[in-house]
């Protein structure tokens, strides 16, 4: 298995590199973060997923173990694939895609080439669970994300304390801006400053 490779990017276009690492390259199909970390560069790395089926060998790149953790959770789910899995991380950055999955919006989903509304569906429903705070982490900008059952259990929690969804989720959002990453964390915030 392989699942890192570092070395001499011989060719890139918009969705693979090859990646000389020893004397053998590697033609490695590449999410959108991985592309552009390698955009413009010599020599560059990535951690990978290589795909063995019985008429194909695959390398898939990523640019963090996130996402390719994401990845995996990813092709877990029935009817998606390498292909669709990397042609998701290509077309949304990795945020965007916890984001959806966390916030039910099977819609920002469907935004994707090739994914559809039962797809989007399937992979809400059998992710939103699995792609927890694990996946907390600094988006773009400083703003932190909080991914799928922290950021709506917070959103919930409010709610049972009386304040609505459109209010909760504003003071959600403030408190990952401020920092805040645990459930405790951003509650505490959030009665701070409500």
């Amino acid at each position: 298995m392989i699942a890192y490779l570092r070395g001499k990017i011989l060719s890139m276009d918009a969705e693979s590199a090859v990646i000389l690492s020893g004397d053998v390259g590697y033609e490695v199909y590449l999410s959108g973060s991985a592309a552009q970390s390698l955009s413009g560069k010599n020599e560059g790395e990535v951690y990978t997923y290589m795909s063995v089926r019985e008429d194909d060998v695959s390398l898939y790149g990523f640019s963090s173990v996130e996402e390719k953790q994401l990845f995996l959770k990813l092709i877990s789910v029935q009817g998606v694939g390498p292909r669709l899995a990397i042609g998701i991380l290509s077309q949304t950055d990795f945020k965007k895609v916890v984001l959806a999955i966390a916030q039910s919006d099977a819609k920002a989903l469907t935004n994707v080439k090739g994914l559809g509304k039962k797809t989007a569906d399937r992979i809400i429903l059998e992710l939103k669970d699995k792609v927890g705070l694990a996946y907390a982490g600094e988006g773009e900008g400083g703003e932190s994300v909080v991914a799928a059952t922290g950021y709506e259990d917070a959103v919930v929690a409010l709610m049972s304390l009386g304040y609505s969804r459109a209010e909760s989720s504003r003071a959600v959002d403030a408190a990952i801006r401020s920092g805040a990453v645990t459930i405790e964390d951003i509650l505490m915030h959030c009665m701070r400053n409500m």
